[in-house]
């Protein structure tokens, strides 16, 4: 069997030469183009935005701190100099249904000098309209309609007067009306006893006639109001005329600099017949109400109707917008519809109308955090309803939670042309492809960012152009060739690979700001290695109050954790724990016992519900390694437990599945374990050991409390063989290794752990499955039969007892997989 490496230390921190960066200060480097660092997100990003076809939207995967928004940024700043330029949105009144409001497109730009031009106008038309109906020309010729009116009313009544007085009857005008009386000889009218002294013949004939008399007398009068309706329209024709002259010439002057623009002059000439037909409606409401806010929200009509909604504006040199909504509302993002109290009551009007983000970028693009989108009530499902009909439409929540049902004013819908980029969490993505049906249809591309790059030679001289970039956007120090290095470093200690890079941002620029805070307080040029370093080193200081507690704990012996001596079925496990922005690890106990049972492994923290089902799937391959190697030749008579000592929370992960199987190999064999060492790493049902994470935390870890008690030269750690690319060690611990104070070994599968673990050669089974005397696997074999025997005896005892039972013969073993 190969003996365990032991790694010499250069192979525990991969250090970066600041001689391989060639160049002195980020001061020489250029910007960083971040398709070098995401060439596959860059890339599926000018998919998305190239395409022209609807549900070509796009969703950005990265983790936070990555630069996702910056490099989102980047790229439309660029992508919105090219493409068709976006259009001013202005709404309007409709004159036709004031409940209504119209939309009108105009070229960017024009949308503002529209919006001034009818400000102008309808500060203008109150003095047309009022030179209009005040001029001496319009109360002549109103008058001279009055009075022909009137003289001809006089004429029809003197003309009937006449006709009826050559029979016998006369025409009175009284306070109360028009009466008919007989006549006598001349002029005069009968007295009431002279019309009783009259015969009943020549009654009965006055009053005939006085009855026909009537009738003509209301023909008549029937015919005055039509005759005051012609009078009426001749005097709007003619207020018609007037404002025609006084305001034609200004809606003129408007519609020549939008001849190229039918829409707007369309409305020019609505605006123009709405003042024909309303101009002595708002003349009069204008003397009567000196209020604008009241004349505007009141129900009279007021020049304020000509006024337009400027709702989006866009810059004149055609830039396609980019707009960012931090708190995408449904009202943020579909636009709303403002109310004022009047008199008690919520009234609205089409200058009430406000943009939202989709609006805002019609034409451009639109950038939203999903986290946040989906946090909002109704504003997903709001901004989907959108992209399907490609039209903005505004939406009160009132109205979609049921509260109100009443509809003030109805806006022209807004047709919707733009990208919409999404930016969040893979598992963000992951779960609306899964559980919502319209997302991929309408989200086709995703833009996933890498979350470390190899570190080669090459991507590190690009890494040193995006630490010089991103110290060039805080306006820092530049850093010299050897802080960049250190940088670097740390880089590959946040990706937890020696070979790689993280791609977070957010951290790099936290640390390079802290350098530089230290390099300004020492009065430096430049930001060098020992700034860098400073910086790492408040961070830690800033974050460790935990891991401190722990470490005291432990010193103690409050936390029982053994870093010398022997002990059976008891070995350092090493956890993990991360808490906002610090990650650090301590040893725990782990211990076994066993006893005769039916082959079962109880795991404690299972039981009592503290284990997660990572770490019980990694018992139960416990059990499977034991029963694969042990006990394919007989049963398994055993009942063993396995248990974290002294921990009071969850405990997930199967990273300790090694130590958990050293512990059980030792409680077997009752070969006692080396207190001096811990051990990390997961098994497979063949004892191959397997990487895990936060291996560099778990080894500075143990690390640290066998520094408090006292380096003896015979403490260290296992870990597994794959996670040998993955030390970026600190440089106390890589001097202690180099000095032989302490040790770090690889080992691939579980024989070589043990062998470290326990002095004892693991031993590997001959041809015929027989293992070797002496050695670990022997005496786990033979505690196995032990166990087995006893079990039968247990089981029959009406069988004759053996006089002075002899050891069974070990049992065979498989061979371990290679």
């Amino acid at each position: 069997m190969p003996v365990p490496d032991e790694l010499p230390a250069a192979s525990l921190c991969t250090a970066c030469d600041p001689a391989s960066l060639a160049f002195a200060t980020t001061a020489e480097l250029s910007e960083l183009d971040p398709a070098l660092i995401h060439p596959r997100a860059v890339e599926a990003l000018h998919l998305g935005l190239d395409m022209p076809h609807g549900g070509y939207n796009l969703f950005v995967l990265g983790e936070a701190g990555s630069g996702r928004h910056a490099i989102v940024a980047q790229l439309l700043a660029a992508e919105s100099q090219h493409g068709a330029p976006p259009a001013d949105w202005c709404y309007v009144l409709d004159f036709a249904d004031p409940t209504r409001a119209r939309l009108l497109r105009l070229p960017c730009g024009r949308g503002a000098q529209l919006y001034r031009d009818m400000q102008e106008f309808v500060a203008e038309i109150t003095t047309a309209i009022a030179a209009a109906f005040e001029s001496d020309e319009y109360r002549e010729r109103i008058e001279s309609l009055q009075e022909d009116e009137k003289h001809r009313e006089e004429a029809a009544l003197r003309q009937l007067g006449e006709e009826v007085q050559q029979s016998g009857v006369a025409l009175l005008r009284t306070p109360h009306g028009f009466v008919f009386a007989p006549m006598k000889d001349g002029n005069d009218t009968l007295s009431p006893e002279e019309f009783a002294a009259l015969s009943d013949e020549r009654k009965d004939e006055l009053q005939a006639t006085i009855r026909d008399c009537h009738e003509r007398l209301h023909k008549l009068v029937n015919e005055f109001p039509h005759w005051r309706r012609e009078v009426q329209k001749s005097i709007k024709e003619i207020g018609s005329d007037a404002l025609r002259l006084a305001v034609g010439h200004l809606i003129e002057e408007i519609k020549c600099h939008y001849a190229d623009l039918p829409d707007v002059t369309a409305y020019l000439d609505a605006v123009m017949q709405d003042i024909l037909d309303s101009g002595r409606s708002i003349h009069e409401s204008t003397k009567t109400e000196d209020d604008t806010e009241t004349t505007l929200y009141s129900s009279t009509i007021s020049v304020q109707r000509y006024c337009v909604n400027l709702l989006v504006e866009n810059p004149a040199s055609g830039e396609r917008p980019v707009i960012y909504e931090d708190n995408p509302t449904l009202q943020n993002l579909l636009g709303r519809i403002e109310h004022h109290v009047h008199m008690g009551t919520l009234v609205s009007n089409f200058t009430l109308i406000k943009a939202g983000a989709l609006h805002r970028a019609n034409g451009g693009f639109l950038v939203l955090d999903a986290h946040k989108l989906l946090s909002q009530p109704y504003a997903w499902d709001g901004l989907k309803r959108m992209l399907r009909a490609r039209q903005v439409r505004i939406e009160s929540l009132a109205e979609l939670v049921g509260v109100s049902s009443t509809v003030q004013l109805e806006p022209e819908p807004l047709p919707l042309d733009l990208k919409v980029i999404l930016i969040g969490e893979r598992m963000i993505y992951y779960l609306l492809a899964e559980l919502d049906p319209d997302f991929l249809s309408l989200f086709k591309i995703n833009a996933d960012l890498e979350s470390e790059i190899s570190r080669t030679p090459e991507a590190t001289a690009q890494y040193a152009r995006l630490i010089a970039t991103l110290a060039r956007r805080d306006n820092l120090r530049p850093l010299s060739a050897a802080a960049v290095a250190r940088v670097i470093e740390h880089a590959a200690r946040l990706a937890g690979d020696a070979e790689k890079l993280t791609t977070q941002t957010q951290p790099l620029s936290d640390l390079m700001r802290e350098a530089d805070h230290a390099a300004g307080s020492a009065r430096a040029a430049l930001i060098e290695r020992a700034h860098v370093d400073a910086a790492l080193q408040a961070h830690r200081h800033r974050n460790e109050r935990i891991q401190e507690r722990y470490r005291e704990e432990i010193l103690r012996g409050q936390l029982l954790i053994a870093t010398d001596g022997l002990h059976v079925g008891q070995i350092n496990g090493l956890a993990v724990a991360m808490l906002g922005e610090s990650t650090f690890a301590h040893p725990v106990r782990i211990t076994a016992t066993v006893r005769m049972g039916e082959g079962e492994i109880i795991d404690i923290e299972r039981e009592v519900e503290l284990g997660g089902p990572i770490h019980s799937k990694g018992v139960l391959i416990l059990s499977s390694f034991l029963a694969a190697r042990f006990g394919w030749a007989m049963p398994l008579s055993l009942r063993a437990s396995l248990v974290f000592e002294q921990s009071y929370g969850d405990v997930e992960g199967d990273s300790a599945s090694l130590a958990e199987l050293a512990a059980l190999l030792s409680a077997l064999s009752s070969i006692p374990i080396r207190q001096s060492l811990a051990v990390t790493g997961s098994v497979n049902q063949f004892g191959i050991v397997q990487p895990v994470g936060g291996i560099n935390e778990k080894i500075e870890g143990f690390f640290e409390i066998c520094a408090a008690r006292g380096l003896t030269g015979k403490q260290g750690v296992i870990v597994p063989a794959a996670n040998v690319c993955h030390l970026m060690l600190e440089q106390p611990v890589v001097a202690a290794v180099r000095e032989g104070r302490f040790h770090i070994w690889a080992v691939h599968d579980t024989d070589e752990a043990m062998e470290l673990l326990t002095g004892l050669p693991a031993g590997e089974p001959d041809a015929k499955g027989e293992l070797p005397e002496g050695t670990l696997n022997f005496h786990i074999a033979m505690q196995l039969a032990e166990l087995a025997q006893m079990h039968q005896e247990l089981l029959h005892p009406a069988r004759p007892a053996r006089a002075g039972r002899k050891k069974p013969k070990p049992a065979k073993a498989a061979r371990p997989a290679k």
